[in-house]
C-alpha cells in the first residue's frame, strides 16, 4: 500500500533550501581546502523545529577540511552498504541484514558533534554508525560475513556491531530494547561525573514501544545525559508512520522531555542539533531529536522496499534531498573541488570496498570453540555435560 497522504508525501520530498551563498575570497582546490580551517558559516536546509525549548542557530559553523571529510565518509557508506546488498544476493551475507543508504547524514552529523567518549547505542541498522565509531571495513564485512576478524567475531553478524573502546554499545536485535540499555549507559556517565552523554538511536517502528516511556520517564527524574535520537525514516519495516502512530510528532512524545525536530537529511543541521542537545543534556538532563531521513532500501534485504511506497517517491527523495548531493553541491558552489576531484574520490571509496571485501572474503570462519565463548564472565564458566549428564563435553571458559 503506498503512502497516500499528500501532505506526508509533500513533507518527504522538501527541497534543498539554498542556506548558502557564493564567495570568491573562498574558492579553493581541493588540495589546499582539504588542509584549510578557514571558517565557513552555512544555513541548514530547512529550520528547527522546537518543544519546551529554544530552537538552536540556523548559520553552521564549519570549514572546508570538514565538508569534504563529510562527502567521503558519506561516499564511503553509502558504497559499502550497496556492496553488502550484492554480497547478501550472493548469500555471501546470511541472516538479517538491514541497510542505512539514504540516511548518511545523521552518522557523519552526530560523530561530527561529539567525541568518541560520549556514547551511541543504536538498533539493528548499525554498519554506517560503527564506521563513524572508527569501525574498519574489514571489520564490517568479516563480521558481515562471519569471518573471524568481525568487529564480533564473526558471531554477532550484521545487527550486533560493537565497538567498546569508541564507547559504541551496538547493534541491538529486539525493537526499542537499546533504549532503556542507553539510559543505563547515561547513568554511569553522570555517577561518573565525567561530562560526557549518552546518544540512543531508535527508528519510527520503535516510538510506540512502552520501555521507551519508561526509560525516558526515570531518566527525566535523574535528570540524565541521555539524548533520545528517532531516526523517523516514515516507515516502521512496511507500515507508513501516520498508518501506526496517531501522533508521529515523535519530537514532542516526550511531553515533560523538550524535543526538537531535525532534517536528517542535512549533515550540518544534524552536527547542529546533536552540539545543542549535548549541552543541553549535560545541563539538563534528556531531550529527545526526531531525525526527518529516508531510506533507500526496503526495512531489511527480505523487504523490496516498493510495496508500500511507490517508485516515484524514492527517486523524489533522492532527486530533493539526498544528503550526499547536498554536500557536493556545497562544495562545488564554493569551488573547493571541482566534480572531477569528487568522482576520483568516489572511485578511490570503491577500491576500498573491494579491497575490504576481498580481505574479508579469506579471513577464516570462527573456530567451533568460539560456541562457548563469550556467554559467562570470564572465571565464572561451567561444564558442559551431554545429554545424559554423564559425559563431560566441555568446560566453558
Amino acid at each position: 500500500m503506498a503512502l497516500s497522504h499528500a501532505a506526508s508525501r509533500s513533507n518527504l520530498l522538501k527541497p534543498l533550501v539554498s542556506g548558502f551563498s557564493y564567495s570568491s575570497s573562498l574558492r579553493r582546490s581541493i588540495s589546499s581546502a582539504a588542509d584549510n580551517s578557514s571558517s565557513l558559516t552555512i544555513e541548514t536546509s530547512v529550520p528547527f523545529t522546537a518543544h519546551k525549548c529554544d530552537e538552536p542557530s540556523r548559520s553552521v559553523e564549519t570549514n572546508p577540511k570538514e565538508l569534504l571529510g563529510f562527502f567521503r565518509d558519506m561516499a564511503l557508506m553509502r558504497r559499502m552498504e550497496i556492496a553488502a546488498d550484492s554480497l547478501y544476493k550472493a548469500k555471501l551475507i546470511r541472516g538479517f541484514c538491514h541497510l542505512y543508504d539514504g540516511q548518511e547524514a545523521v552518522a557523519v552529523g552526530m560523530e561530527a558533534a561529539i567525541t568518541k567518549k560520549d556514547a551511541i547505542i543504536t538498533a539493528y541498522r548499525d554498519h554506517c554508525t560503527f564506521l563513524g565509531r572508527g569501525g574498519t571495513l574489514l571489520e564490517i564485512f568479516a563480521e558481515l560475513m562471519g569471518r573471524q576478524a568481525g568487529c564480533s567475531r564473526g558471531k554477532g553478524g550484521s545487527m550486533h556491531f560493537y565497538k567498546k573502546d569508541a564507547c559504541f554499545y551496538g547493534g541491538h536485535g529486539i525493537v526499542g530494547a537499546q533504549v532503556p540499555l542507553g539510559c543505563g549507559v547515561a547513568f554511569a556517565q553522570k555517577y561518573s561525573k565525567d561530562e560526557t552523554v549518552t546518544f540512543a538511536l531508535y527508528g519510527d517502528g520503535a516510538a510506540n514501544q512502552g520501555q521507551l516511556f519508561e526509560a525516558l520517564n526515570i531518566s527525566a527524574l535523574w535528570d540524565l545525559p541521555v539524548i533520545l535520537v528517532c531516526e523517523n525514516n516514515h516507515y516502521g519495516m512496511g507500515t507508513a508512520e501516520w498508518r501506526a502512530a496517531k501522533s508521529p510528532a515523535y519530537y514532542k512524545r516526550g511531553d515533560y522531555v523538550p524535543g526538537l525536530k531535525v532534517d536528517g537529511m542535512d549533515a550540518l543541521a544534524v552536527k547542529q542539533a546533536c552540539k545543542f542537545a549535548k549541552e543541553h543534556a549535560l545541563k539538563n538532563g534528556p531531550i529527545i531529536l526526531e531525525m526527518d531521513t529516508y531510506r533507500y532500501h526496503g526495512h531489511s534485504m527480505s523487504d523490496p522496499g516498493s510495496t508500500y511506497r511507490t517508485r516515484d517517491e524514492i527517486s523524489g527523495v533522492r532527486q530533493e534531498r539526498d544528503p550526499i548531493e547536498r554536500i557536493r553541491k556545497l562544495i562545488i558552489s564554493y569551488d573547493l573541488a571541482t566534480e572531477k576531484e569528487l568522482k576520483d574520490i568516489e572511485k578511490e571509496v570503491r577500491k576500498e570496498v573491494d579491497e575490504a571485501i576481498a580481505q574479508a572474503k579469506e579471513n577464516p570462519l570462527p573456530d567451533p570453540s568460539e560456541l562457548f565463548t563469550n556467554v559467562y564472565v570470564k572465571g565464572f564458566g561451567t561444564e558442559s555435560f551431554g545429554a545424559d549428564r554423564k559425559e563431560l563435553r566441555a568446560v566453558l571458559p
